[in-house]
């Protein structure tokens, strides 16, 4: 959990408006903060929960992906490309898991150079409780109901379109 900083005032509003008497209004200066020392709390809590199992945020979610896999298993290609993360982030991530026994690797036999990643019986359990714990606290998103939620996705969903993530089928 982040340590709460308790200031007598909203940091970032100060700096909407400092940035605004400076440089004029830029509505996106504020909103780009806000997302960025969001994501801060929100990694922090989430961190806070799955650390006692071992994992990151990042490790979990590798499980999680492993899970939802007809097989239990993935090529190390797949899972950066559905993680959205680079190869490298991948294999420090799998190979962490791997080491601390909730994954396993093997060469995969669809590709002479390629890896798959499977989730071992002890990580199908971790992965359990840690999804559990992080659904108690409501993914550190509790401070807003459903609807809210539901329009805080709708609201980034363009910005991950524009970003390339998947095509927009409207």
């Amino acid at each position: 959990m982040p340590k709460p900083l308790s200031l007598p005032f909203d940091p970032i509003a100060r700096a909407d408006e400092l940035w605004q008497q400076r440089w004029g209004p830029v509505p996106s200066m504020g909103a780009i903060t806000s997302i960025m020392r969001a994501q801060q709390i929100l990694l922090a809590e989430v961190d806070a929960v799955v650390k006692p199992y071992g994992l990151t945020f990042a490790r979990y979610e590798a499980l999680v992906l492993l899970t939802f896999s007809k097989a239990g298993e993935l090529p190390m290609s797949k899972i950066g490309e559905r993680l959205m993360v680079h190869p490298t982030s991948v294999t420090n991530t799998v190979d962490r898991l791997v080491r601390s026994g909730l994954v396993a690797k093997r060469p995969n036999p669809n590709d002479g150079r390629g890896t798959l990643a499977s989730i071992t019986d002890r990580g199908r359990e971790v992965v359990e409780a840690a999804t559990k714990d992080l659904v108690a606290m409501e993914f550190g998103l509790g401070v807003y109901d459903a609807e809210e939620c539901a329009e805080i996705f709708a609201m980034l969903r363009p910005l991950r379109v524009a970003a390339g993530d998947f095509e927009d089928a409207g």
